[in-house]
């Protein structure tokens, strides 16, 4: 099993979604891994930079067409992309990974994509709220008992999130891929989430 995992970036991604995996996927508490488990690269319509939301130009290390057959994870980074014509060329993509039985992560409107093909419906899942999700799935999307009021769910080799969600987005990643021991995915977890004063309080 190739050991990279895949972030499909589209035209104005959401950057700060990838963020919390990508770095704990490179690094640790101290400095860049020497041997890290897995490989962060970028998968994208094509090999042309692609820009965020925020302005930031991303060089892509594939391109659709030249995507390697195997991989460890698929992650769909949200933003204003998945509303345009280009993201359907990520379906053939993500139907291949789920009939794989690959690690597939949709946040954002990229969870809201995965509804609108029907990706979502043999899975408990999440996203930018049930009526979005039903809004984008039309008559493709026939789970809504499937939803879950919350950050991030896992289930079924598939994790969803909606757009603030990305730590919690994280965390189910790196539990789902084993990065780490579940007590230091914890750790690095709360340490995000509650910030440095709050886990090391100053002494008097």
């Amino acid at each position: 099993m190739s050991n990279e995992i895949l972030y499909v970036l589209l035209p104005d991604y959401a950057a700060h979604e990838a963020v919390y995996l990508s770095q704990a996927i490179a690094s640790d508490e101290f400095a860049l891994k020497e041997n890290p488990k897995y490989v962060n690269k970028v998968l994208a319509p094509s090999l042309e930079p692609v820009k965020s939301i925020g302005g930031f130009r991303t060089m892509a290390d594939y391109s659709f067409e030249t995507m390697p057959d195997d991989y460890a994870a698929l992650v769909l980074i949200g933003g204003f992309g998945w509303t345009t014509p280009v993201a359907d060329k990520v379906v053939p993509i993500v139907r291949q990974a789920i009939e794989r039985g690959k690690v597939v992560g949709a946040i954002c409107n990229a969870a809201s994509f995965m509804a609108k093909h029907g990706f979502l419906n043999a899975v408990t899942h999440t996203g930018n709220g049930l009526e979005q999700l039903k809004l984008w799935g039309g008559e493709n999307y026939t789970n809504t008992d499937g939803y879950v009021h919350a950050q991030a769910v896992s289930d079924k080799m598939i994790v969803t999130a909606n757009g603030s969600a990305a730590l919690e987005f994280a965390k189910e990643l790196l539990l789902l891929l084993e990065n780490d021991t579940p007590e230091r995915i914890e750790m690095y977890y709360q340490f995000n989430k509650q910030g440095f004063c709050n886990m090391f309080p100053a002494e008097n």
